[in-house]
């Protein structure tokens, strides 16, 4: 059987890094917000090219206090829309409502099954305050049109990278292209750490310092609060951890790229649509997913499972056909409702071997 996903393979070759790195926090005895957090923040930043990462507990707390820093800063308040993209995961969303913000939904575009920047222009209203693009699959949303329609109408961006690490466009990071950027560092991302963590990037010193008091109970200094804050605090461990891993992102992003290239230059069905690069850009696409759309996905599974190839579904049920939105019942949005019922990922992780690859694609080619 070949895995879709081996997080014991994956982590193998920084395996005495991590050991180290475990037991160099465990004889600190500081074990929040210490060193280690400060230096993987540090590390982080230059990485993305921004001025402040701030560590969180996950994702979706990065996005949510993202909203909230900006309420409390008077960018934002209760009832103010933020456009969002209708295929995404359900805690993008989450992260708006969790606010009292309204996410409005907006359809993707159906090949490269990130926000349609068309689609953006005729949901703005006089109360749209931002918009939440999310990179998708490792594939940057980020466009100039995106910029434009923000400039114009004095939106915030605000990126979802839960699955974009390291992914480029025109020399700048995923993290670095809006107001501010949610990360996500749970153990089968790009870049995974041994539990759950997360991150804000932003250049806006007045957000960051808002974010990292939110973070922490809403106080800078302890016993001292400025704002009824939250405890979402990266830990040392995962922040020791994440300072071994970064140093290995690029090379492992351009092993997923060149699985995804080997895959796009050798499966040959036309039953299957497969994922598109964005033109001159190498790393515009880390291929976290590699998503091909059929409108046949149960012959499909059942074809790989006899094949032994693993897979997944990146997602198989809208958010707004989620009994937690039932409120959005009635809501139509074709395109979304689609990609849901067609996509499925096949293997593309550093876990595979090149037999494995093109098991993958032999597999594929004979569905």
């Amino acid at each position: 059987m070949i895995e879709f996903l081996n997080l014991k393979k994956i982590n193998l070759d920084t395996s005495n890094e991590v050991k180290d790195a475990v037991l160099r926090v465990l004889d600190s005895g500081w074990y929040i917000l210490g060193k280690e957090v400060e230096e993987f923040e540090s590390q982080f930043s230059s990485f993305c090219g921004v001025k402040h990462t701030i560590g969180t507990a996950n994702c979706l707390d990065a996005l949510t206090l993202i909203f909230r820093a900006y309420k409390e800063l008077g960018v934002m308040k209760d009832g103010d829309e933020v456009l969002v993209p209708s295929n995404t995961y359900i805690a993008t969303i989450l992260s708006i409502t969790e606010n009292n913000l309204v996410p409005v939904l907006v359809e993707p575009d159906p090949q490269t099954c990130n926000i349609d920047p068309l689609a953006v222009e005729k949901a703005i209203t006089p109360k749209t305050k931002g918009m939440l693009i999310v990179h998708l699959y490792g594939r940057v949303a980020y466009s100039e049109e995106i910029k434009t329609l923000a400039q114009d109408h004095g939106l915030k961006i605000v990126e979802d990278c839960a699955q974009s690490h390291g992914a480029q466009l025109d020399g700048k990071m995923a993290g670095n292209f809006g107001d501010a950027a949610g990360f996500s560092f749970y153990p089968s991302k790009n870049l995974g750490a041994m539990g759950d963590g997360g991150a804000v990037t932003t250049n806006d010193d007045d957000l960051a310092s808002a974010i990292s008091a939110l973070r922490n109970y809403g106080s800078h200094i302890k016993y001292n609060n400025i704002y009824k804050g939250l405890n979402s605090r990266l830990d040392e461990i995962q922040a020791a951890i994440l300072k071994v891993k970064l140093k290995y992102l690029n090379d492992q992003n351009r092993r997923r790229i060149e699985i995804a290239d080997y895959y796009l230059s050798n499966i040959r069905n036309d039953r299957l649509i497969l994922p598109e690069k964005i033109h001159g850009e190498p790393l515009g696409h880390v291929f976290h997913l590699f998503v091909v759309q059929t409108d046949e996905r149960m012959a499909l599974q059942n074809h790989l499972q006899k094949a032994g190839v693993g897979f997944d579904f990146h997602y198989p049920i809208a958010p707004h056909r989620q009994i937690a939105f039932k409120e959005w019942k009635d809501f139509v949005f074709p395109i979304s409702e689609k990609l849901h019922q067609t996509v499925l990922s096949i293997p593309c992780g550093i876990h595979l071997s090149d037999d494995e690859v093109v098991g993958i694609t032999k597999a594929l080619n004979e569905f």
